[in-house]
C-alpha cells in the first residue's frame, strides 16, 4: 500500500470555515492485471476542522510524496481512490472530504472514481 508514513501536516490557520483543494495532473500507479501503468488526475476537495478545534491541513510536499508511493503499487483505480481518503481523513480529521481520481483512457474507456467523507455538498 502506499507510504502513509510521508503524510505531514500543519495547524489550520482559521477559525472559519474555508474549502482547500488539491489537484495532481501527473498521477501514476501499476495496473494490477498487466503491470502497465495507469495515468491520471487526483482532485482532493475538503474543509479543514477550524483551528479552534485542533484542526490541521495536508503539507503539499509531503502530499506530493505520499503521491509518488503509488509509482510502483499494483492497485486498482477504485483502491487508490479509497486508499487516499482514507488516509487523508485519518490524517486530518475534515469536517468533509472528496477525492476524485480521474484516469486517462485504456481501451476507450476513461474512468472517474469518488470517495466522500462526512457530508460534503453538492
Amino acid at each position: 500500500m502506499p507510504d502513509f508514513s510521508v503524510l505531514e501536516a500543519f495547524p489550520t490557520p482559521s477559525d472559519t470555515p474555508f474549502v482547500i483543494e488539491h489537484v495532481a495532473e501527473e498521477f501514476t500507479s501499476l495496473c494490477p492485471k498487466t503491470g502497465h501503468p495507469d495515468f491520471g488526475e487526483v482532485v482532493v476537495r475538503f474543509c479543514p476542522r477550524p483551528g479552534r478545534e485542533g484542526g490541521v491541513c495536508v503539507e503539499l510536499k509531503s502530499l506530493k510524496m505520499y503521491f509518488q508511493s503509488f509509482r510502483n503499487k499494483g492497485i486498482f483505480y477504485e483502491g487508490v481512490t479509497n486508499a487516499i481518503r482514507d488516509d487523508l481523513v485519518k490524517l486530518m480529521q475534515p469536517v468533509w472530504l472528496r477525492v476524485e481520481t480521474h484516469w486517462r483512457g485504456r481501451g476507450g474507456i476513461r474512468s472517474v472514481i469518488t470517495a466522500d467523507h462526512g457530508n460534503v455538498p453538492r
